[in-house]
């Protein structure tokens, strides 16, 4: 069990997924960026928590709903949450855009899951996203691949926030769609062959007179 000052954001996840290099950035360096992505997702959840609470038929609907998971040592905020009549509990996410390739946005729906179903004592088998881009939501069933996932996912999220690790910047084709690119600068120049070899390449170099190599550097285009 965490302590409540040990509880870390149920977004966290998403962006571990996504990169561990700008989860790091964010949740362990304190920085941030915008771009029109991040705006684009921003109003969109801002949209669904100004909806009010409201009752659609025998269904509530509760916007903005604070969560939390001492187990998991999660904090968070469902966009929505759905109360049937049926004792059925139903969380659903918004997204921008449309379904990833990876399973960065189920995981983070199913960490709202967990925490529902540890405030509530009760069992939730699925959740939607509703994705901005394609206006309908997506089916997510929480089975155990699922729940293992976010469960193992949380867990490298404490590590790498205890240990303050900042992983190193790779360049990935996603970079370019990343707020914090210019941050993170993974087209940065670096070494190809290590930092100790390079200097001692350059004293080499310099004792016998034929200056300093310039072969020794890799550009990343």
């Amino acid at each position: 069990m965490f302590l409540e000052n040990q509880l870390l954001p149920i977004s966290a996840l998403q962006h571990l997924l996504f990169c561990e290099r700008q989860c790091a950035l964010i949740h362990v360096e304190q920085l941030w960026a915008e771009n029109q992505w991040t705006v684009e997702g921003r109003q969109l959840h801002e949209k669904a928590h100004q909806e009010k609470s409201s009752l659609q038929g025998s269904v509530r609907i509760s916007n903005s709903l604070q969560l939390r998971s001492l187990r998991l040592g999660l904090v968070g905020q469902a966009d929505v949450v759905e109360f049937h009549s049926s004792s059925k509990v139903v969380p659903v996410e918004y997204k921008r855009g449309k379904p990833k390739t990876n399973q960065c946005d189920e995981v983070q729906l199913c960490a709202q899951a967990l925490c529902l179903e540890e405030m509530l004592n009760l069992e939730i088998d699925h959740g939607f996203l509703f994705y901005g881009k394609r206006k309908r939501r997506t089916l997510v069933q929480f089975d155990s691949k699922i729940r293992d996932l976010t469960r193992q996912t949380t867990t490298r999220l404490h590590q790498m926030i205890d240990n303050r690790e900042t992983p190193l910047a790779v360049r990935m084709e996603k970079c370019d769609q990343c707020s914090l690119l210019q941050l993170c600068l993974p087209d940065a120049m670096r070494y190809s062959k290590g930092i100790n070899a390079f200097v001692e390449r350059q004293i080499k170099s310099i004792d016998s007179n034929d200056g300093p190599k310039t072969d020794d550097f890799e550009f990343v285009e």
